[in-house]
């Protein structure tokens, strides 16, 4: 994740010195979901898309995504992540499809800006493979579910 911004006088952003911190495991996980209409969840459900496994390309997206969130968010720091995992979960009523991404590292900040990264893009992927038949479709719900590590230790979304 990248750390708060910090202006000087001018109003002038700059990446936080992360360099002091000690390294630490760190683990987040994001979610979202994706509202459609019933054809279209049937659709990605048997597999007969015309651009392919959805789900599938869906998840590496979100994997790609979340490798290149310092390249597209200004102020976060790379970071070698190791491991990311984004799963879907089918919902028949409302009709959507689930997106959980969980991201881990080693290092001196956290990953939660990855973990939403990822799910925004696996997200993003879904909707671009199925407009052609469900322009309509809305993405919701996307946030931070947990994150573990560093300083302030575990936090979890209050259910």
């Amino acid at each position: 994740m990248s750390e708060l911004t910090h202006f000087n006088r001018r109003g002038e952003a700059h990446m936080v010195d992360v360099g002091d911190k000690p390294v630490s495991q760190r683990q987040a996980v994001a979610s979202g979901r994706i509202l459609m209409q019933a054809e279209t969840l049937a659709r990605i459900l048997a597999g007969d898309h015309k651009k392919g496994d959805v789900l599938g390309i869906a998840r590496v997206a979100g994997i790609m995504a979340s490798k290149r969130t310092a390249d597209l968010i200004p102020l976060c720091h790379p970071l070698a992540l190791t491991a990311v995992s984004v799963e879907f979960e089918t919902i028949e009523k409302p009709p959507a499809v689930l997106c959980r991404a969980s991201v881990s590292t080693a290092g001196q900040t956290g990953v939660e800006m990855e973990a939403l990264m990822a799910v925004q893009v696996a997200l993003l992927t879904i909707y671009d493979m199925c407009k052609a038949v469900d322009r309509g479709m809305q993405m919701t719900d996307i946030g931070l579910l947990e994150k573990r590590g560093g300083k302030s230790g575990v936090w979890q979304r209050a259910e």
